[in-house]
């Protein structure tokens, strides 16, 4: 099974958290608890936030959201908001997030959860039997689409629309138990979920199946399931995916010895064929993770934490051609809505990567909160609220209670063991 990268798989079996009131946490906290205290922040509320398109920063460390104005770059507000999360929808949800009551999609605690943009409160939870959790929506917000890892090895939809009398409701399941997996294990290990641009298929890399699995959105079935082959000693484990805005390709990432990478061809979107399959030989940073896909549809962008980069693709030619160096590691990163800047949570440093597209570097680095790990998008940023910064405040001193938690690949402090 995963020997080289099973702390990867399983981060807090050894105690691999960040748990735990560290001296910098209590230093930052108290300050930024006096600073809002000073602001007025138990009394009247705070000054009215500017409106614009944001990014959702989730600080595993700490519970809060560092919600970013795309326009300069600096974190507007932070927020605690009592849960956290590694792998928010955000492939199509910082189009469809454009008035205060839409949703925002998190994996959190044995499901996912929609909060409400305006406001960050919870409005719908869905159990799924499973900790390790990877959702996307489709391109007309109608649904959401999960992937449940183990142990319940399950695909799940949900009607993701806030007008529906079902909101919120499971309408489809798969269980994939009786496909089993490698080395004996009770199930698949579905592992990330990418949905197709014309939202008819979903990309579900087989973690312990060493398949590619196509799903049919509706009729919720399986349609195509493609056996992946290993170019290693290891087993190929597939395990990230992303679908590029043209819908033509799709990258693959796999927990095969120190990364691989696989590019895919859609010409057939229900019948995917193997283009091309990178190693650390040809370039490829280690411990690829996750990816995302430039705006042009011929940029790949591949998060390799393990060499503390970002491993740029171009998939015309199926090559490594730039590695950006973040100083950290990352494990995801996600779109502004225009699709101009590459936003990347460097958890290791407390900062958020800005990569210009068109420059193809980094041109920003923003502070956050602790732990930064996923983020997501949206046309329309939170309420203000009285109390923000000092509820913020006491998030990082660990004074806010229990917190949702979230399953994160690497060092945070999560949890779910199987």
């Amino acid at each position: 099974m995963d020997e080289e990268r099973g702390p990867a798989l399983y981060p807090n079996r050894e105690g691999g958290t960040r748990a735990g009131l560290s001296r910098r946490r209590l230093l930052t906290g108290s300050a930024a608890a006096g600073a809002a205290a000073t602001a007025g922040c138990l009394g009247g509320g705070p000054a009215e936030q500017p409106e614009g398109d944001a990014v959702f920063v989730f600080n595993t460390g700490d519970g809060t959201v560092s919600v970013l104005g795309t326009a300069t770059d600096e974190v507007v507000t932070t927020r605690s908001v009592g849960l956290s999360s590694s792998f928010p929808a955000n492939q199509y949800a910082p189009g469809l997030t454009t008035a205060p009551e839409d949703s925002l999609w998190l994996n959190v605690d044995m499901g996912v959860r929609a909060v409400a943009v305006g406001s960050l409160s919870t409005v719908a939870s869905v159990d799924t039997g499973s900790g390790f959790n990877w959702q996307e929506l489709t391109p007309d917000g109608a649904h959401l689409v999960v992937s449940a890892r183990e142990p319940a090895h399950r695909q799940v939809r949900i009607d993701a629309d806030r007008g529906s009398e079902t909101f919120g409701q499971v309408t489809a399941e798969l269980d994939r138990t009786a496909e089993g997996g490698r080395g004996g294990r009770d199930g698949p290990g579905p592992c990330d979920i990418s949905v197709h641009p014309d939202g008819e298929f979903a990309y579900v890399p087989d973690l312990f199946g060493d398949t590619l699995t196509v799903l049919r959105v509706d009729p919720f079935e399986i349609a195509t399931q493609v056996e992946v082959e290993p170019v290693t000693a290891n087993p190929a484990a597939p395990w990230m995916g992303t679908v590029a805005p043209d819908g033509r390709t799709l990258l693959v990432e796999h927990n095969e010895g120190p990364g691989t990478e696989s590019l895919w061809d859609l010409s057939d979107p229900s019948a995917p064929e193997l283009r091309a399959r990178l190693t650390v030989d040809d370039g490829l940073g280690r411990g690829a993770l996750t990816s995302e896909i430039g705006p042009d549809s011929a940029t790949g962008y591949v998060f390799t934490p393990d060499s503390e980069d970002v491993s740029v693709l171009d998939l015309q030619e199926g090559t490594v051609v730039d590695r950006i160096d973040l100083g950290g590691a990352a494990f995801t990163g996600t779109w502004d809505p225009a699709r101009e800047k590459l936003y990347v949570p460097v958890q290791t440093t407390d900062e958020v990567a800005v990569v210009d597209h068109a420059a193809g570097k980094v041109t920003a680095t923003v502070p956050v909160g602790d732990a930064p790990y996923g983020a997501t998008a949206a046309r329309v940023r939170p309420d203000p609220q009285a109390g923000a910064a000092l509820w913020a405040a006491a998030a990082a001193l660990g004074l806010d209670g229990e917190r949702g938690t979230t399953y994160c690949i690497g060092n945070c402090a999560c949890g779910h063991d199987p």
